[in-house]
């Protein structure tokens, strides 16, 4: 469990620099505002869905697979 927990820390402060670096570069890009505007969305939108993943596994809901019907 403690491994786990571990890794899972080690994943979100990897993937917050990896969206940190991205959040910059699009700073840095002179992209006129509204396609600034919707990089930034889609950037912290996909963060926001990878977090959840992540979390997900953590607690054990996305490790079995889809649920199955019928016998098992």
């Amino acid at each position: 469990m403690i491994t786990s927990l571990i890794y899972l820390v080690v994943y979100i402060i990897v993937l917050g620099l990896i969206l940190w670096l991205l959040n910059y570069l699009i700073d840095v890009i002179p992209l006129p505002d509204p396609f600034n505007r919707v990089a930034k969305i889609a950037l912290m939108v996909i963060g926001v869905l990878i977090v959840i993943l992540l979390l997900l596994n953590f607690v054990g809901i996305m490790d079995s697979g889809p649920p199955r019907l019928g016998r098992p």
